[in-house]
């Protein structure tokens, strides 16, 4: 069965924050919470210089509140758009994920058994200063100094109970977006693991998250679609914004391979029997300062040539809807909209270059090529 190109789709971690701590009555945290918030913002005012493309960007960019745009909108851009291909809008989706790069300096290291595994920022420091049974603030002579965990936290097991209490008592407050999913905590992929963290908790520690990322594609008429899913309006972080077919963070203890078969049954529906001929085409990498978080995101990418005759069918709830788009058309979307969770621009931008669409003759594109890779892939 042939499927249109516009075809659309309907619709095991512990948990460490579900009881109740000792050590959170200790601190008497809603106290502490009320008089931090009043005290120091969690986020600063972004600075509209970090936007600026790395060559001028597409003049037909369009401005739709992404929480309310439908597919009409989707479909629209490519009748809308004219003019000649051009890699500025393209920067400037990369330029989104690499924000704040003069503000480095406001974060010190986070360092366990003398490695550094993230950052902090001053200012959240005072956050952690509560916590004096759990971490250790180190201050030299320049007032720069790092954080590390208190010395009585020995083993992997009892610094993530410690932190995860720590997590559980600053809450949704501090970590919007708490998920009871944790993420490994080390200084390199594949790394030994010295603890391990609440995802959401991640950028305010600064720490190195990974994940997979897989683009589902067909074939069709000598051209190439990508399935795309709109995430559901519910979704606690970007809600009803566009999305890869696949994608999810790399938990602790899971494969990347394993991974991917596990996210393209939950989100797709896709069985291992198809799961599994998924290839590995490497990896894009950016570092974000926003406010007190720092990301630094490694994603694995993968490429899934999926039949013709395949309907996607999320499982988990956390996708609207699936449509399959030429290629061109979802180029399009990245270059002149914001409809996309912005580390999918990423993915979907590595995958025009090795497919094609992107060529050498492109002014830019080899800043561009580069610039897939801003972050740290170790």
């Amino acid at each position: 069965m042939s499927v249109s190109p516009y075809a659309i789709a309907g619709n095991g971690v512990r948990n460490l924050y579900s009881s109740s701590s000792s050590y959170i009555h200790r601190h008497n945290c809603p106290r502490t919470i009320s008089t931090i918030l009043k005290t120091r913002p969690l986020s600063f005012p972004l600075n509209p210089s970090y936007l600026t493309a790395a060559v001028t960007p597409s003049s037909t960019t369009r401005n739709i509140n992404c929480s309310s745009f439908t597919w009409d909108d989707v479909f629209q851009v490519s009748q809308s758009h004219s003019g000649s291909w051009n890699l500025g809008g393209f920067f400037q989706k990369i330029n989104l994920c690499n924000r704040g790069s003069e503000n480095r300096s406001d974060f010190i290291p986070f360092v366990i058994e003398d490695q550094i595994v993230g950052y902090v920022h001053n200012g959240f420091v005072d956050h952690l200063s509560k916590f004096k049974d759990v971490f250790t603030i180190m201050k030299d002579y320049t007032q720069s100094g790092h954080v590390t965990v208190h010395s009585a936290l020995k083993t992997p097991e009892s610094r993530t109970e410690a932190l995860g209490n720590v997590v559980k008592c600053l809450g949704e407050d501090v970590f919007p977006g708490i998920r009871n999913e944790l993420y490994p905590v080390t200084s390199s992929y594949g790394g030994k693991v010295y603890f391990s963290l609440e995802r959401a908790a991640a950028p305010y520690f600064g720490i190195k998250a990974y994940g997979i990322h897989m683009s589902g594609y067909v074939e069709k008429d000598e051209e190439k679609y990508l399935w795309i899913g709109k995430r559901s309006e519910t979704k606690a972080t970007y809600p009803g914004m566009l999305d890869h077919l696949v994608a999810g963070g790399l938990p602790h203890g899971m494969s990347c391979a394993e991974n991917v078969v596990k996210e393209c049954e939950e989100e797709a529906g896709i069985p291992r029997s198809i799961s599994s001929r998924a290839i590995p085409v490497g990896v894009v990498s950016y570092m974000d300062i926003d406010g007190y978080r720092f990301k630094r995101d490694v994603l694995f990418c993968y490429d899934l040539k999926l039949p013709e005759s395949y309907i996607p069918h999320n499982q988990d709830g956390e996708v609207g809807s699936f449509k399959l788009l030429p290629v061109t058309l979802v180029a399009d979307v990245i270059r002149d909209t914001d409809f996309f969770k912005a580390n999918c621009n990423l993915v979907i931008i590595d995958f025009l270059f090795r497919h094609g669409y992107i060529k050498p003759e492109d002014d830019g594109y080899l800043k561009l090529l580069q610039s897939l890779r801003s972050g740290d892939c170790s």
